[in-house]
Order: C-alpha cells, then sequence, then structure tokens
C-alpha cells in the first residue's frame, strides 16, 4: 500500500469514527421507559407489564434479605411528609446539601470546578433534587420483621449547617433517627479536608427487648443527563461523552451500562427473585457508581463485605429514575448491643490523584476507570500518566500536551523514519512510474508487475509507508480519549490566544495552522501509482475537510494533531533533502 492511501486510511478512520460516535449520540434509539415500579429484591415474580403510574412514597424500597417480609411498617416519613428539613455542608471542596428524609445527599457542588471559567461563582452541581436534573445518594435500613429507617424516614440533626473550619482536617455530620421500640439509628459522614470521598457509618443501638436483624442499601438514582445543545455538531464532548451506570467486581473487573441497556441482564435487575441469580451479583470488593463527562458519584462498600448489586428503573409521574444498589449482607444487633455498617461515598472528579489516594488505601480498586477511555484504555492510562508528569514539571497543560507528542515522536521515530524513507523513494521514482504508465497504458496487469519490478530493483518496500500508519492509529485514537476524559485540562489554560483548552479555540488559528501543514504533508507526499482522480482530488480536499471540522475542537486536541503534523512535516523534510543531497553525491 502506497503511502498516499495510508495517509487517506488513517484520514478515514478519524473522520468515520467521529461520525459514527455523532450518529449515535444524535440519532441512536432514546432510553426506554420500564413498564413496572421496582419489586422487591427478594419478592414474587415479575407480573406482566402494565401502565406506568407515580409509585406512592417508599414503594421502591428494597426488602430485607431472609425470610418473606410482612407488610411494611409506616415509617415517619409516611406520616409527617413536611417533617423534613435540609442541611448544609461546606469542606474546602465540597458544598453540600443533606436532606433529613432518609438522610440522603441531595445536592453536591463542586466548588473547584466552575461551570463558566470567568465565573468562579458559580461552581458545577453533581448531585441535584431538582426534577429536571434530578440525581441523589441515598441509604436506608430495611429489616423484615423490625422497625427500620429506610431512605424515606425522618432524622434530626443538632445543626442546620457545618463546616470545615481552619484548622481541623476533619468534619463529622450525625443525625439520629429513633422508634419508640428503643431502636436508635445514628447516620453520620465523615467529611475530610482535600478529598471528594465521604465516609459514611449507620450505628445501630438496639434498645428493645428483642434482636434486631436487618440490611442496608446504598444507592444512586438519577434521570438521564441534560445536556446543552443538539444537531450533529463535534463542539460540546459532553454529547460523546459516556453518561451512565457503572460497577466494579473483582471478577469481572470496570462494566458499564448506558441508560437506555438497563432492560438487559448486565446486572442482576432488582426484581430478580431467584436466589440463585442473584447470587451471582453478590461480591466482595466491588463498588457502583453514575458516571458523566469529567465528574461522578460511587458508592463503596467496605471491601470484606459480600454486596448484593442490582438495577432498576423507577417511574415518577412518566419520568424515569435510573437506579443502582448495593445492599449488605444481614445484621444481626441483640438488646442492648451497637453495631456498625460502614461505607464510603465518592463524589467530585474523574482526578487521577484523588482516584489513587482511594486505590492506595485499599478502600476501592479500579475507581481510575471511571475517567473512561474505551477499549484503549491499555494504551491511553499510560500515555494520561505521562501527561499528568509532564505536567508537573512544566505547569501548563498546553506545554504538557506538547512535550507529550515530542516523546511519542521519539518512541515511534524508527517506524516513522522507514515511512518517509519510503516515501521520499517513492517522490524520487514518480517520473519513472509516469514513464510506465504512458508505456503500458490501461494494461494494469502489465503496468503492476513492471512496478513491482521497479520496486524490488530499487529495494523499496510497498508497505513501507502503510505499517507505521497502522501502527500508530491506536496511540493515535488513545490519546484523542486521554485529551477528551482528563478532568484536568477542562478549562485548563494555555498561552496567548487560548484561555481554554476544553473549548475551541476562539479565532481558529490553530485549526487553520493545522489545515496548512496537512496541506505540505500531501504536496511533499508522492501520489500512488495508478491513482484515480477521485483520490487525487480527496487528497487536495482532506486538508480543507480536516480544516473544517477542527474549528469545532477542543483546543488542545488541536494543538495535538497540530504540533505532531508539524513535527512530522518537519521529519519528513528533512529526511527528503538528505536523500536529495545524498542522490546527487552519487
Amino acid at each position: 500500500m502506497s503511502s498516499t492511501r495510508s495517509f487517506l486510511l488513517a484520514a478515514f478512520a478519524l473522520v468515520g469514527f467521529l461520525l459514527w460516535q455523532a450518529w449515535q449520540q444524535d440519532y441512536a434509539t432514546p432510553p426506554t421507559l420500564a413498564a413496572e415500579v421496582a419489586a422487591p429484591v427478594n419478592g414474587a415474580a415479575t407480573p406482566a407489564p402494565k401502565q406506568v403510574v407515580a409509585p406512592r412514597d417508599g414503594a421502591d424500597i428494597p426488602k430485607a434479605a431472609g425470610t418473606p417480609a410482612p407488610a411494611p411498617i409506616p415509617t415517619v416519613a409516611e406520616t409527617t411528609p413536611s417533617a423534613a428539613a435540609r442541611i448544609e455542608v461546606r469542606t474546602d471542596l465540597l458544598h453540600l446539601s443533606i436532606d433529613t428524609r432518609g438522610g440522603a445527599i441531595v445536592q453536591a457542588d463542586l466548588l473547584a470546578y466552575p461551570i463558566d471559567p470567568d465565573d468562579k461563582t458559580q461552581p458545577v452541581r453533581l448531585l441535584d433534587d431538582a426534577p429536571a436534573k434530578f440525581f441523589v445518594a441515598q441509604t436506608g435500613l430495611v429489616s423484615n420483621d423490625s422497625p427500620a429507617p429506610n431512605h424515606t424516614a425522618i432524622f434530626t440533626a443538632a445543626q442546620t449547617a457545618y463546616a470545615l473550619t481552619d484548622g481541623n482536617d476533619t468534619l463529622e455530620v450525625p443525625l439520629t433517627w429513633q422508634d419508640a421500640s428503643g431502636l436508635k439509628v445514628r447516620k453520620v459522614y465523615i467529611f475530610r479536608r482535600g478529598s471528594y470521598l465521604i465516609d459514611s457509618h449507620q450505628e445501630i443501638t438496639n434498645g428493645s427487648a428483642t434482636p434486631w436483624s436487618g440490611n442496608e442499601y446504598r444507592e444512586l438514582r438519577r434521570v438521564p443527563l441534560v445536556i446543552a445543545g443538539s444537531g450533529f455538531s463535534f463542539n460540546n464532548p459532553e454529547k460523546y461523552a459516556f453518561a451512565g451506570a457503572a460497577w466494579y467486581s473483582p471478577q469481572d473487573k470496570f462494566q458499564k451500562l448506558q441508560f437506555d441497556k438497563y432492560t438487559t441482564d448486565k446486572l442482576c435487575d432488582s426484581k430478580e427473585s431467584d436466589p440463585k441469580v442473584l447470587a451471582k451479583c453478590t461480591f466482595t470488593g466491588g463498588w457502583v457508581a453514575m458516571l458523566q463527562h469529567y465528574f461522578f458519584a460511587a458508592w463503596i462498600p467496605d471491601s470484606q463485605e459480600a454486596d448484593q448489586y442490582t438495577i432498576s428503573v423507577v417511574p415518577d409521574n412518566g419520568t424515569p429514575r435510573y437506579l443502582i444498589r448495593t445492599q449488605s449482607p444481614a445484621l444481626t444487633v441483640d438488646p442492648g448491643q451497637t453495631r456498625s455498617i460502614a461505607s464510603h461515598l465518592y463524589i467530585g472528579p474523574t482526578l487521577e490523584s484523588q482516584l489513587d489516594a482511594v486505590d492506595k488505601a485499599n478502600i476501592a480498586h479500579g475507581l481510575d476507570l471511571t475517567a473512561d477511555y474505551g477499549m484503549l484504555t491499555f494504551i491511553a492510562s499510560p500515555l494520561h500518566w505521562v501527561l499528568v508528569q509532564l505536567h508537573a514539571v512544566v505547569r501548563n497543560w498546553g506545554l504538557a500536551i506538547i512535550l507529550l507528542v515530542i516523546l511519542i515522536k521519539l518512541a515511534l521515530f524508527k517506524l516513522s523514519e522507514a515511512q518517509f524513507r519510503s516515501m521520499a523513494k517513492m517522490k524520487r521514482l514518480q517520473p519513472r512510474m509516469e514513464a510506465l504508465k504512458q508505456r503500458y497504458g490501461d494494461d494494469k496487469q502489465k503496468l503492476s508487475a513492471a512496478t513491482m519490478e521497479l520496486y524490488q530493483k530499487e529495494k523499496i518496500n510497498p508497505l513501507g509507508g502503510c505499517l507505521p500508519t497502522l501502527v500508530q492509529i491506536p496511540v493515535f485514537f488513545a490519546l484523542y480519549y486521554v485529551l477528551l476524559e482528563s478532568v484536568e485540562l477542562r478549562q485548563a489554560p494555555f498561552f496567548g490566544w487560548i484561555h481554554n483548552l476544553s473549548a475551541p479555540d476562539p479565532y481558529f488559528i490553530l485549526p487553520v495552522l493545522n489545515a496548512a501543514i496537512m496541506g505540505a504533508t500531501t504536496w511533499l507526499s508522492p501520489a500512488s501509482p495508478g491513482m484515480d482522480p477521485t483520490q487525487a482530488k480527496m487528497m487536495k480536499v482532506m486538508p480543507l475537510l480536516f480544516a473544517v471540522m477542527f474549528l469545532f475542537f477542543p483546543a488542545g486536541l488541536v494543538l495535538y494533531y497540530t504540533v505532531n503534523g508539524g513535527l512530522s512535516l518537519l521529519q519528513q523534510w528533512v529526511i527528503t533533502k538528505r536523500m536529495q543531497i545524498a542522490e546527487k553525491a552519487r
């Protein structure tokens, strides 16, 4: 394969990939609404689909593991819904709102990540209980034969506001629930300075005369992510980033599930009642999460706890809310005793330093996979690590990208050199190739045989210009995902007119420069023997096509392509000149 065709192959691969990605987002089948309210984990078999109605408050509460449950025991929340209040919590990184109904975290602002880089007063709100953006983190207790505060029960708190003050590295926010029988539950959230990881404890004190037995569940539920803008375009990375549920198990590693795939059997449905099926979704050392571009929330059970993992779709006035849940094994608390159940909640960015700290503390493994690089993770993750290390030295993400390109070019230097030498030899042979075409005319068989004889005589490998391109394509796409998914580059400035590497170049200077480099590369590259007029026209149009497409790419991506193309052009020019000098010296 000639160098020209290899160039077309790489270009068409990129364009085809981006077009497919855009089509998937713009025209794929929208999420379907489940036909049922989520049924008990250990309940009866799933009935036939029926008309969706808004569930009674608490109708989606799981049932405790064990013997079949009696009728639900009413909670304070069901009789006095107005008793709930909000607790404001502020740390150095988070501003949260905790609802005393269930002790759920219903709002979470990420203070270090403004929505608009020019307005630092409006941070990204990851969790939100507004109906259109509903996304909350909940916990609760369930019991088959005893009172238990689920996520609809009303807790009380000593304060309505808590703040991590100077001189303190931790902040505890306790909430309390107590039943007339003597059962007392103290739910505590523990926040630490410089961390997005929140410790969660439920302390169960049994002041009754009989043993208490039940389970804790932790769940994330949300509506599908609303993304601003519509239509067929590349200028909004959120449109092409994964949004949905994810989980991790030591056996199957990282798994993810789009909202429109919730009817599949990738993870046990909360309607499931077969113990053998549910046993397959019970494991230790796992976690569940809801992901969106750059940010996510995850419940992490104790690493030694064998939890049951389920999903469901919970309709609410006709709007689907997608739920992923973990449920602990049964816990028994004898009269007069106190026992505690611990877990962790992460609310924050896919920031490598934060996720590495969670891994090193043996709290959760695989959390770094929430920065979703797709099937090329094995290439993308090392590239991201190198990019972070380079930034630690130069303190500028644009410079780090340039240095990363240089390192990649050095690593692939021999392949590129072989490619450009082959291209230079092909260009030198162009007059002789034209002579062969004139001699054999339309006899393609004789032209092909004569061309191969010429290649052998001049010791040219016709695949020399293609193989290096094929090897570099996986690196090309892996780095595309790194630059698209790295939260570190979000709103990161470069120099001069580029104030945000995650937004398009405001003056289109980089796309135009990239088009000029591509045009020069095309001019230096020899035309393929026997290339038809359509291919020749495509080669001429390709730089213009890429220039238009790159107008809407994040500046960080275009910076990479421009620097990579510029270095390749320089390397190709130097090799071509050296070969010309060597040819003249003969």
